[in-house]
């Protein structure tokens, strides 16, 4: 089912296709229902709601959950390493689905299962005890937007072992977007992502 399987056979008859077209429609259905849910809610909030519930980390979970995992045609190399597992993968065949189910049954289909999978993620979302990891939502906006990965970098750390105090930045082609602190570098490194992505997206 994925495209791996192509790249290493030399069939063209992949699914890059179809993740396009499915990636276009599961963006419309998810604009649809947030409009349609959140009326209160401003188009840039909106807009940050959903690069949450349409990022690779929510596909590849519903991926999951649909057994698709079981399902994918993977070449050796692919299977070997894991490829099962791999969420680029799974939420690589979550689009090619929706894409298909489309060509075969029409937007209303469509509409309606992506509706049941995803409603329970936007709920989620916008819970007030949601964790996002804002690391991953960053990294799937730099590579949309730069094509490229944010660098983390430790500026300084200080005070005693067991209160230790970590300042980390997070860099986009050279410039600093975001600066965060925390007890630990993981932590640090979250608060400055979340720092970049609401700078990135202030205008949103």
């Amino acid at each position: 089912m994925h495209r791996s399987v192509s790249n290493e056979t030399g069939n063209k008859n992949n699914n890059e296709r179809l993740e396009f077209l499915g990636d276009s429609i599961l963006g419309a259905v998810c604009a649809t229902l947030l409009y349609q849910t959140f009326k209160e809610k401003s188009e840039g909030e909106l807009a940050k709601i959903k690069a949450v519930v349409v990022s690779e980390d929510i596909l590849s979970n519903i991926a999951g959950e649909l057994r698709i995992d079981e399902m994918l045609l993977l070449g050796k190399g692919e299977e070997l390493s894991g490829g099962r597992k791999k969420k680029a993968i799974l939420a690589d065949a979550m689009e090619a689905l929706i894409g298909a189910l489309y060509l075969d049954s029409g937007y209303k289909a469509v509409f309606d299962f992506v509706s049941r999978c995803i409603l329970p993620h936007i709920n989620k979302a916008t819970g007030a005890n949601y964790h996002k990891d804002y690391k991953s939502i960053l990294q799937e906006f730099c590579q949309r937007q730069f094509r490229c990965y944010p660098e983390y970098n430790m500026v300084k750390r200080a005070g005693p072992e067991h209160e230790r105090i970590f300042w980390m930045e997070v860099k986009i082609e050279d410039t600093v977007y975001g600066t965060g602190t925390g007890r630990n570098k993981k932590s640090a490194e979250q608060e400055a992502a979340k720092a970049a992505w609401e700078e990135l997206t202030a205008q949103n």
